[in-house]
């Protein structure tokens, strides 16, 4: 496997947490079995040689503190993840370390994806331009079907002129219908030109995923195309040692006993005469998590690779030392 000869530092953060009944993620699961599970966000930072101080970027936010700026379809599915604990969530845990990083002094912030409890507070960090898969930006505004109507999201989530989608991916489906891609502004485009080159971004097969992009242009940080969940879901793989990967799932799965496939995905009736999942396409999800699996397996001594899902609350109990002013 080929090493970047740049790495990243990441600290974990808590970004509030919600509460998931079992029976609606995993398979023979409790039907009366919820569990308060965190949703996490992760501080990376890349240091390119020359530069004086390393590019700052947030990867997903968690939840909002104050729970009446969601919609009030928003509030009504959040009614259903009680108890919801807001504090800490992204800005005060940033702030709550040891370490003098600031909202301010975000450079960059990457959504997995757009569900209420990954867009967090986007107006703390106004300095900060945002990076989110294709067809975001409509799927805020438009929603995507009935299952995901327009009234689920808030389409004044983001900045419009500090928002960049990546290039769509024709083989998750972007392209061929809604949502589209909106084109960056030229000013969002020179925000970013001093962190990234957005003009040489390509998605190429990498590893054992089909569809990649080298974000900074030197391996360290790779966008993992991951379709399944919601449209414009990516992943990260991050270089963090000469022998070491970090991948940050998102939801890929909300149980790590998925990933590890003792459990599978649950199904349940969707309320029109059929069945669906957390997952806008089950199918696809389920293959994202092959190739990550496979990706996994692939990975030979003394190579090692840790992948940490947004809601793995076990992980956070063990690992509480490798948050923001820890490292990964």
């Amino acid at each position: 496997m080929e090493s970047s000869p740049v790495t990243v530092t990441i600290s974990a953060l808590d970004a509030g947490h919600l509460t998931l009944p079992e029976r609606l993620f995993v398979t023979d699961a409790d039907s009366e079995k919820r569990t308060t599970v965190p949703s996490l966000s992760f501080l990376i930072q890349h240091c390119a040689p020359g530069k004086t101080r390393p590019t700052r970027m947030l990867f997903d936010l968690g939840v909002k503190r104050d729970i009446e700026r969601y919609t009030p379809s928003q509030q009504a599915h959040i009614a259903e993840r009680q108890p919801v604990i807001v504090s800490p969530d992204c800005r005060e845990s940033l702030l709550s370390g040891s370490a003098t990083i600031t909202p301010k002094d975000i450079d960059l912030v990457m959504l997995s994806h757009v569900h209420w409890d990954h867009v967090g507070t986007p107006s703390d960090f106004s300095s900060a331009t945002f990076l989110v898969g294709a067809g975001t930006l409509d799927l805020l505004k438009n929603g995507d079907g009935p299952l995901y109507p327009a009234d689920l999201f808030n389409d004044d989530e983001l900045p419009s002129d500090r928002t960049i989608e990546l290039p769509p991916v024709s083989l998750s489906g972007v392209g061929s219908g809604r949502p589209q891609r909106t084109r960056p502004s030229d000013s969002a485009l020179a925000r970013i030109a001093p962190y990234l080159d957005a003009d040489i971004w390509t998605w190429r097969p990498r590893f054992t995923f089909s569809s990649t992009l080298d974000l900074f242009g030197d391996g360290s940080v790779t966008v993992i195309d991951t379709p399944g969940h919601l449209h414009g879901h990516v992943n990260l793989l991050c270089q963090v040692a000469n022998s070491k990967y970090v991948y940050l799932g998102g939801d890929c799965c909300h149980d790590p006993r998925i990933l590890a496939g003792d459990k599978g995905i649950a199904m349940y009736p969707d309320g029109r005469g059929g069945l669906r999942s957390v997952h806008v396409d089950t199918g696809a999800a389920a293959t994202s998590l092959d190739r990550i699996r496979d990706f996994v397996e692939s990975c030979q001594r003394p190579v090692e690779t840790e992948v940490v899902v947004a809601h793995d609350g076990a992980w956070r109990e063990r690992n509480k030392h490798r948050f923001w002013p820890g490292k990964l």
